[in-house]
């Protein structure tokens, strides 16, 4: 049985419907309005061969701020959903990718408990009229709703694009190792007997 996650998340500022399966293939049907997130989640979704159908309505007449950071809540909570109990998964994923000049490692750990350690520094203040500040808010937000440790470390690059593109395919090829089967370990993985924080 697919392991997926669904919501419908709706405030003054944004209206977001998110369906997202764990065990996909890789295919994404993404309409932010933020043409370079919507550019991102595909990456992303490929990467970490998930399927991933999101539509999101928000105030882009004022900025990008609260659209991108509520992608990222209702991403983090599809994959709390879609995750349950965690009884039979890794847990633990990380990934180091090199995108031209660029070199990231993303490590993740599905604990229940919610760290962003991001050590990620862009150049550009803009990648097209993206905001660059708003890659570690997506980040933050994901991490604080899918209740993960999540560690962004950017070792060298320069072309902020490059690093924006390592940094969620890094994450997306991280988590995809942390959700897949662990045939040695059918319970839940960690000796507490929980991972609900």
């Amino acid at each position: 049985m697919a392991r997926s996650g669904s919501l419908e998340r709706k405030t003054n500022e944004t209206k977001i419907k998110i369906d997202l399966c764990l065990d996909g293939s890789g295919v994404a049907d993404v309409q932010t309005g933020v043409g370079f997130l919507d550019h991102m989640l595909d990456l992303f979704t490929k990467h970490g061969a998930f399927d991933l159908k999101l539509k999101s309505e928000g105030d882009l007449h004022v900025d990008q701020h609260h659209t991108v950071e509520d992608t990222g809540i209702c991403l983090g909570l599809a994959l709390r959903e879609a995750l349950g109990n965690k009884a039979g998964i890794r847990r633990y994923g990380h990934f180091t990718l090199p995108m031209e000049e660029t070199l990231v490692t993303v490590a993740v750990d599905f604990s229940g408990r919610s760290v962003l350690a991001y050590r990620a520094s862009v150049p550009a203040a803009k990648i097209g009229d993206f905001d660059s500040e708003l890659l570690e808010d997506f980040w933050q937000s994901v991490s604080a709703n899918a209740l993960c440790n999540l560690h962004v470390l950017l070792h060298y690059g320069r072309n902020s694009h490059h690093i924006a593109e390592a940094i969620f395919k890094a994450t997306a090829r991280a988590m995809r190792m942390a959700v897949e089967s662990d045939p040695c370990m059918p319970g839940v993985p960690s000796t507490k007997g929980t991972l609900e924080g």
